[in-house]
């Protein structure tokens, strides 16, 4: 085989080609969402609330930082469960709603900043 054949190895294992970018979305959502309880803008979340939302981020934000470690430690063989992807999504649609709440009621309140 020359060096100018190709290769029947793909340059990036789709497991990586498609999980790296979704991995980085999540954390990308999870911190925005943390930054967002940590303003005075969330205040006008019940402080439950905001404690529960704050502990399943950090507890996701960790889940993906070793999906992302395990994924770049086996050059982009490993995987992660659909139903763990899943919760996940679960989790951004929750921070989306949680976002567009404290807007809304930002947007609403005469004293908002």
């Amino acid at each position: 085989m020359s060096a100018t054949e190709p290769s029947n190895q793909p340059d990036q294992p789709i497991v990586q080609a498609v999980l790296e970018p979704l991995l980085a979305d999540f954390q990308y959502w999870f911190g925005e969402t943390q930054t967002l309880l940590k303003s005075s803008r969330a205040n006008c979340l019940a402080a439950s609330d905001r404690q529960t939302l704050e502990q399943e981020l950090a507890t996701a934000q960790q889940a993906v930082a070793t999906a992302k470690t395990l994924l770049l430690a086996t050059d982009g063989r490993a995987g992660v469960d659909m139903a763990v992807v899943g919760q996940w999504h679960q989790l951004v649609s929750k921070c989306w709603q949680t976002s567009r709440f404290i807007r809304e009621h930002n947007a609403d309140s005469p004293d908002s900043n």
